[in-house]
């Protein structure tokens, strides 16, 4: 039974940090409705971001964290400026192609200025917290809590402030919130800015508990758009769900199948799930 409530406290760690990458894909994908397939790599580098602030200039973890957020916010912004607004009118396969393109791009470029070999980042929180038999590392905590306090804040904006029911507006009728006075082009760079913070936010708390690497980003695309599939395309309370419901086949799979396979159990939850209710958890039907 110790075993079980350990894993829970791991799977809710990293459950944590996929639902804030997949909330912000969710964003994008709902207002521009185009899979961005670079969205890994604004992970990525949020991650190296952080390790340079943390290690080449000294700056305090958590306004490195702040800082990271800033910038791969300003990113995503001038990717949509430059890639995507261009393409707004374009077959949907032309932003797609487009995406993969800047997802290499940003990971040639971290090689050039960073190198190819892993880094590691420290943890900012040292100690192991036990209760009940229990324990849990601080970093562990942090991103339970952070993770939490940050999806809230997101409710918060979308629900109960104007600029974030114009989001959701032009989630749900793009062409409507432009005939009532929206400004969808302002709306798009505020949605893509508020994704990549999210991105570099949920790297500079998930990293400490791995390795830093520029294949990092290819990695948690493939789990982030297994996630939104899984909770239904667009769908903010899907994306959450199924953050933590791939996060918990990962952890249990990896202990009681092994952790070689813990990709697989998580990829084969997503295959059941989807065989049984194909437009996701929270999808709706055409």
């Amino acid at each position: 039974m110790l075993i079980l409530f350990q894993q829970l406290l791991n799977a809710l760690a990293l459950g944590g940090a996929y639902s804030l990458v997949a909330l912000g894909l969710t964003l994008v994908y709902g207002v521009m409705k185009i899979p961005n397939f670079a969205h890994g790599s604004l992970y990525m580098v949020g991650a190296y971001v952080t390790w340079a602030l943390l290690t080449d200039f000294g700056v305090p973890y958590f306004l490195a964290l702040g800082l990271a957020a800033v910038a791969l916010g300003l990113l995503a912004m001038l990717l949509e400026r430059l890639v995507f607004y261009p393409l707004r009118g374009s077959p949907g396969v032309s932003p797609m192609i487009a995406a993969i393109g800047v997802l290499f791009f940003l990971e040639a470029c971290v090689q050039l200025i960073w190198g190819p070999d892993f880094k590691l980042l420290n943890s900012p929180v040292t100690g192991i917290i036990t209760f009940a038999g229990l324990s849990l590392t601080g970093q562990r905590l942090l991103m339970i809590v952070a993770s939490v306090l940050v999806m809230l804040a997101l409710f918060y904006f979308l629900k109960r402030t104007t600029t974030g029911a114009t989001i959701e507006a032009m989630a749900q009728n793009r062409e409507g919130a432009r005939l009532v006075g929206i400004p969808v082009g302002r709306v798009a760079s505020l949605t893509f800015f508020i994704s990549g913070a999210l991105a570099a936010v949920a790297a500079a708390l998930y990293a400490p508990t791995s390795l830093v690497s520029p294949s990092m980003g290819e990695i948690m695309n493939l789990k982030v758009f297994a996630i939104i599939v899984l909770g239904g395309m667009g769908s903010v309370p899907g994306a959450i769900v199924g953050a933590f419901l791939l996060a918990f086949a990962e952890i249990f799979g990896g202990v009681f199948v092994g952790a070689n396979f813990a990709d697989v159990v998580g990829f084969a939850v997503l295959v059941i799930v989807l065989a049984i209710r194909p437009q996701g958890l929270f999808g709706r039907t055409a």
